[in-house]
């Protein structure tokens, strides 16, 4: 005997028994998409000055706000690998992508905590690599707390 329902992760299937006519209905998927996001840029280029943040090249820095990803994330920073930078002649650079429909609910107090978090990926020497969250004795998350107590 079959099953009256099937489902898989891209298509739900409804069986009919009395007839040999199938139905199906594709998941709607919103399209993931890009805007540049001046609004964080001018935040970034405030928090670099604020923390003093030397080791930081702002104008190296490019902000993005995303629409329509599932992701659980309310913002990554992307890094430019040293193999793009020596293959294309480019100087490192850091892409901040904030996810508009976490980000953009969220208070002034905590966006600017997940910034902060987010700059303290960038290493001392601005290589275009990324720190993980914990290296050393330095834990971000801690790290973030005691920068925005600073800019109190």
């Amino acid at each position: 005997m079959l099953p009256q329902t099937l489902q898989t992760d891209m298509f739900k299937i409804k069986l009919k028994t009395q007839k040999t006519k199938v139905k199906t209905w594709k998941k709607r998927n919103k399209q993931l998409e890009w805007y540049e996001a001046p609004d964080v840029k001018k935040l970034i280029d405030g928090l670099v000055k604020s923390l003093e943040f030397e080791h930081v090249s702002s104008e190296r820095i490019f902000c993005f706000r995303t629409t329509g990803t599932k992701s659980r994330a309310i913002a990554r920073i992307w890094s430019f690998p040293k193999i793009f930078q020596h293959a294309l002649k480019i100087e490192p650079a850091y892409v901040i992508e904030v996810v508009s429909e976490r980000f953009n609910k969220m208070d002034e107090r905590e966006k600017t905590k997940v910034l902060i978090h987010e700059l303290l990926h960038i290493p001392k020497n601005f290589s275009g690599s990324l720190l993980p969250h914990r290296y050393g004795n330095i834990r971000i998350d801690k790290e973030v707390e005691r920068l925005y107590r600073k800019l109190s």
